[in-house]
């Protein structure tokens, strides 16, 4: 991997990228309300399982193939995966999680000119837009490759679950890192098994999720919007 590969991946992955994604908890509150997370090993293991689970089964291996599908400029195809994965999504809430920060990346992108201006084009058509296919055209015009592109954006994933624990369970800093650190091993075993996944084989069943997001709606009291 280059440098320039590697800073935009950096950029991409970071939590300071304006596109909203510490704002949500991605089910991770309500599970805490329900009592199904309490401490740190319960943090690590619904964290674990999610990216076992949701991730590499689902959103991975889709920003793998929306990838692919931008560098042939495939607009159809772009287009009619994005609604699939738009109505996999098990709650109104996580629809809107996904069509927001979607949107935000999509205007970040054409504000900083990335890519050529007929994706550009493409991208603007596609609404709603979800996140993954804004981050796969985004990581496609900073020429970054497939498998980096998916651990950035697990690793991304991990640290905004990280600190969503560290807020709401709560959790110490060095409880959160042990999280990530013990997780890199996980986030490498899920890219390889998205890489491996054909479009026909994506599995987002996630029953407990869609139940935990659903509750998490009409919560009492929240500090996050998903």
């Amino acid at each position: 991997m280059n440098i320039a590969e590697l800073t935009s991946l950096l950029h991409l992955a970071s939590p300071a990228l304006p596109i909203g994604a510490f704002s949500y908890s991605q089910g991770l509150e309500a599970a805490i309300d329900a009592g199904l997370v309490a401490h740190a090993d319960d943090a690590a293991h619904w964290i674990a399982s999610g990216l076992a689970n949701v991730l590499a089964p689902g959103e991975l291996p889709f920003i793998a193939h929306q990838l692919e599908r931008w560098r042939t400029h495939d607009a159809r195809a772009l287009i009619e995966a994005n609604e699939e994965f738009v109505a996999s999504r098990e709650s109104a809430e996580l629809r809107r999680e996904t069509a927001q920060m979607g949107w935000s990346l999509r205007q970040l992108c054409a504000q900083l000119e990335w890519g050529d201006a007929a994706r550009r084009e493409t991208l603007e058509r596609i609404t709603p837009i979800a996140q993954p296919t804004a981050f796969a055209f985004a990581a496609f015009a900073h020429d970054a490759a497939v498998d980096a592109t998916l651990a950035a954006y697990a690793f991304s994933w991990v640290e905004n679950q990280v600190a969503a624990a560290l807020k709401a369970v709560p959790l110490g800093q060095v409880a959160g890192q042990r999280i990530v650190v013990a997780l890199r091993p996980a986030i490498e075993s899920a890219v390889a098994r998205a890489l491996a996944t054909p479009p026909g084989s994506l599995n987002t069943f996630a029953p407990q999720l869609g139940i935990l997001s659903a509750r998490h709606e009409s919560q009492y009291s929240r500090l996050f919007r998903s």
